[in-house]
């Protein structure tokens, strides 16, 4: 037997998640993630920190990625940092919104939104 992944969207798919599980030899591995990110979470996310960026609240000059290692940090998303190969210095390692499920992305996105509101971003096209 090979490896399987299914999304569960509904009764058809859980069906067919149960009769796998049922065929797996002793010992397989079953593992049930939260699913991804969506596209229109990760669009309105970049369009939110492009805002942000823009507006330099605080007079904060920041890229739009770097407001979103600002923004995950807060959320308590650990980075690690490794030294440079030409001593320069360390650099960061992590802060993958890549790897956030959906409700993961939906708090980041609510951070954003709250930090923005507060600071008088003005929001453009990220419905």
């Amino acid at each position: 037997m090979t490896g399987h992944t299914v999304r569960l969207t509904g009764a058809a798919q859980r069906e067919y998640a149960r009769r796998l599980i049922l065929a797996a030899p002793d010992y397989a591995v079953v593992t049930i993630n939260p699913g991804d990110r969506t596209l229109d979470q990760n669009a309105k996310m970049w369009a939110m920190l492009s805002d942000i960026s823009r507006a330099k609240p605080e007079g904060r000059r920041w890229t739009p990625e770097v407001w979103k290692c600002a923004f995950l940090h807060s959320l308590g998303h650990q980075v690690q940092f490794a030294e440079g190969l030409d001593g320069s210095g360390p650099f960061p390692l992590g802060f993958r919104s890549s790897k956030l499920n959906k409700a993961q992305m939906a708090d980041l996105i609510t951070v954003i939104q709250e930090y923005g509101d507060r600071h008088g971003v003005a929001w453009q096209n990220n419905a």
